[in-house]
């Protein structure tokens, strides 16, 4: 099997030489290249052609950021941003995802060895995902916050305060929620979301999403409950489960083994949701990597849930949507353009 090249755009020599040799045991892998800052990384993308760039934000002469948003705009190909992101940094991060980069993970303490060993089994998988991907980047303007349609208009809001929907997401999975949540009315019912990203990241993410939707939009807290017009998003590192008592709907963040090289998983969170609120929800599984959350969707389908998988067309890498499709998971496979008024139609009845 062809192997996938590699360039890793790091500063730090410490970084470079522990990433090249620990990707050299993987058999599927190849670093063709390594560059200290983005101006040999320019040199290098044109000589060793790599499949997949490996990139830091911080960097001297140029930042990874300025770097990405020149590379997408002469050579557009998969950029992983792995970096030490700090809560300040995360708005940093967040851009460039907007920009193209298919993932950004954290660089986490090189002392700390099983945390290195782990966040590797992951950017191992990530970069194999990424060579996968039909790179069709465009540069996409800014969604302003708008005055969303509301149920209430058409009289449709009923019998909706009950019911559930759980989406799951990973490579290119917040492009995506983003085409999806700023479509939604302020009464929808309450969703809850595990995407692939990591500690301190979430929280951004939900602030972003939150300016730009009439939904509320934020990071999941222990024993948040779920009601229309809220939007939980699992925090990194921590697993979120749906709960329920009585007629309450609520939410359990915890910690937990890695669950499909995954935490959050989106497998934890749909069996929950499949458990406690049945044939009164509805799942989404969107574009990502590997099978996490095909199982669960399906547990979702056989409880009563309707349940969607996003199409191959518009997956930016078609992984655990078509795991699902394989599983028969999905009572629906459609667009992501088509997902928000799947959605509108299905918690309306």
């Amino acid at each position: 099997m062809k192997k996938v090249k590699v360039l890793i755009v790091d500063d730090s020599s410490v970084v470079r030489n522990v990433l090249t040799e620990e990707m050299s045991k993987d058999a599927r892998i190849e670093v063709v290249g390594t560059a200290m800052d983005p101006y040999i990384a320019r040199d290098k993308v044109v000589t060793l052609k790599p499949d997949v760039l490996v990139l830091d934000v911080e960097m001297p002469r140029m930042d990874g950021i300025t770097f990405l948003s020149k590379l997408m705009k002469h050579a557009p190909m998969p950029v992983i941003i792995f970096s030490s992101l700090t809560p300040e940094g995360c708005e940093t991060a967040l851009e460039a995802l907007s920009m193209g980069a298919i993932e950004v993970m954290h660089k986490p303490d090189l002392d700390v060895t099983h945390k290195l060993r782990e966040a590797m089994v992951q950017l191992q998988d990530k970069i194999i995902a990424a060579s996968k991907v039909r790179y069709k980047f465009t540069v996409k303007e800014k969604v302003k916050k708008k005055k969303g349609p509301s149920f209430t208009d058409k009289g449709a809001m009923i019998k909706t305060t009950d019911k559930v929907v759980a989406i799951g997401a990973s490579t290119g999975g917040t492009e995506a929620i983003r085409e999806i949540l700023p479509t939604l009315p302020a009464n929808f019912p309450g969703i809850v979301i595990t995407q692939h990203m990591p500690a301190q990241f979430t929280k951004t993410f939900a602030d972003s999403l939150n300016k730009q939707c009439v939904l509320e939009v934020r990071e999941a807290r222990d024993n948040d409950t779920i009601r229309p017009g809220l939007v939980l998003i699992a925090p990194g590192n921590y697993h979120m489960l749906l709960r329920r008592s009585g007629a309450r709907y609520y939410v359990q963040v915890k910690d937990g083994p890695l669950v499909h090289h995954q935490r959050p998983s989106i497998e934890i969170l749909f069996n929950s949701v499949a458990k406690y609120a049945g044939s009164n929800s509805i799942g989404a599984i969107l574009t990502g990597m590997g099978s996490d959350g095909a199982a669960g969707l399906l547990n979702m389908k056989n409880a009563g849930a309707h349940t969607i998988a996003q199409d191959e067309k518009s997956c930016v890498v078609y992984g655990m949507p078509k795991a699902a499709v394989e599983q028969k998971a999905a009572v629906s496979v459609i667009s992501l353009k088509n997902i928000p008024g799947e959605l509108m139609q299905k918690v309306s009845r």
